[in-house]
């Protein structure tokens, strides 16, 4: 094998000074990677369990079309909570999914953590369907 030539001790040097050493050491890059991945893991896990069951949810159970101008609903309401009151926003849609009536429907505190509510909404011309946009605990 030949020693290295004052050529290529100038070529290691300009290739040295051209490419310095990192100064994070990869071992300290792969710790923070994971310490960071274990945190945002953490948070997801926690989020999830928290936002898992809301303290209110609300769904149709079932609707009909009475006229062009009213249609009843029946909602059902689960709470987690049930001696606190809550707040249920209903929409109708007509064929064009078009809003045709929109109302908040409280629900009262009560024993029961699921309670059904008969609603009849008056609607601005013919409403096909009916859903529950959002529900919250008031």
């Amino acid at each position: 094998m030949t020693e290295p030539t004052t050529v290529d001790a100038a070529a290691a040097e300009r290739l040295a000074r051209r490419y310095p050493p990192p100064l994070v050491k990869r071992r300290t890059k792969i710790l923070i990677t994971a310490v960071a991945t274990l945190v945002a893991l953490g948070w997801l896990v926690w989020a999830a369990l928290l936002h898992a069951e809301p303290a209110v949810a609300g769904q149709v159970a079932s609707y009909q079309v009475v006229s062009d101008t009213a249609i009843d609903v029946v909602i059902t309401v689960q709470r987690s909570d049930p001696s606190r009151p809550a707040t249920c926003r209903l929409l109708a849609q007509s064929t064009d999914f078009q809003p045709v009536a929109e109302r908040d429907v409280p629900i009262e505190a009560g024993t029961v953590k699921v309670v059904d509510t008969r609603v009849t909404l008056t609607t601005l011309r013919r409403a096909t369907s009916a859903t529950v946009r959002s529900c919250t605990s008031r």
